[in-house]
């Protein structure tokens, strides 16, 4: 359940799309495109082309082309596979399409993705907005882009990309078991409007549809609720390990000691306990949805 990101870092675009700027305070990330970038310059330079020789013929701009050569911009997949194929680097720049991928993303998230790319079981309560992993792109931008101090264009984008990315986890075979539970005021609060919202709404009963998926919904008049110290987020690994988190315990700190996990587990079970069962909330979405 991926978004296709739209756009061209084309030359005759004549803009740079944003989210492919180098992080500065990713220094492994920018020595990763820095390394890539000078192999580029190497094979160009050992064919006797001209940068703006060279980007004519994979149809990117010169300017383009010096920022990927000198480690400031991070090539996109179809700009390696052109370089690959026009400089007859024999599949030797277009393997690096993996290096470079990973490196667009924040470092923190590059981290989280790994995990959850492990994980056989993750367990999620969320109270403030759409989990991560179920969210639309149009969705999750509007919450970068809500954020104060505001964030740049292009740290945006990179945060958007790297939430999309990380939904590979619902088309991995065999399939972990995942379970989400979200409360009813995030079903209705119309962040990035009403439009955003009701795709959303429709993506999530879209999402709750696969069998390994499980979604219930808090309903806000209960009177009891074992999530009121904030969200909470387990994953466990099929070498029997486990790492969790929760707002409201331990600091807010990743936690991997069993006895932890324990507590994270038990309240995550009531939560679940507590929350409408899986057919009565895919009902209740629908019912939030038709409203909306």
């Amino acid at each position: 359940m991926s978004v296709d990101e739209t756009g061209m870092e084309r030359g005759d675009a004549g803009a740079d799309e944003p989210g492919w700027d180098v992080d500065p305070d990713d220094e492994s990330g920018a020595a990763v495109v820095a390394a890539v970038g000078r192999q580029i310059r190497a094979w160009r330079e050992s064919v006797g082309l001209r940068a703006g020789e060279f980007g004519a013929a994979i149809g990117y701009g010169e300017d383009l082309v010096y920022k990927v050569e000198g480690g400031r911009r991070i090539p996109r997949p179809e700009f390696l596979d052109r370089a690959d194929a026009v400089l007859g680097a024999g599949g030797k720049l277009a393997t690096m399409k993996g290096d470079v991928a990973e490196v667009r993303y924040p470092k923190k998230i590059r981290e989280l993705a790994k995990l959850e790319a492990r994980a056989v079981e993750l367990s999620a309560y969320g109270n403030s907005s759409f989990h991560g992993l179920l969210q639309t792109a149009e969705y999750a931008r509007a919450l970068f882009a809500m954020r104060q101090p505001a964030y740049p264009q292009d740290e945006v984008e990179r945060g958007v990309a790297a939430r999309v990315a990380r939904q590979s986890i619902f088309e991995r075979s065999p399939a972990p078991t995942l379970g989400f539970v979200q409360e009813e005021v995030v079903l209705r609060r119309p962040l990035g409007g009403k439009m955003v919202l009701r795709r959303q709404l429709e993506h999530l009963l879209q999402i709750g549809e696969l069998r390994n998926v499980t979604v219930q919904v808090m309903p806000t008049d209960r009177e009891e609720h074992a999530g009121i110290d904030g969200g909470i987020q387990v994953l466990k690994f099929k070498d029997g390990t486990a790492v969790g988190r929760s707002d409201g315990a331990f600091g807010g700190r990743p936690v991997s000691d069993p006895k932890q996990l324990r507590i994270l587990e038990l309240r995550y079970g009531m939560i679940r306990a507590q929350a409408l069962s899986p057919r009565e909330s895919m009902a209740f979405i629908e019912k939030v949805l038709g409203e909306t």
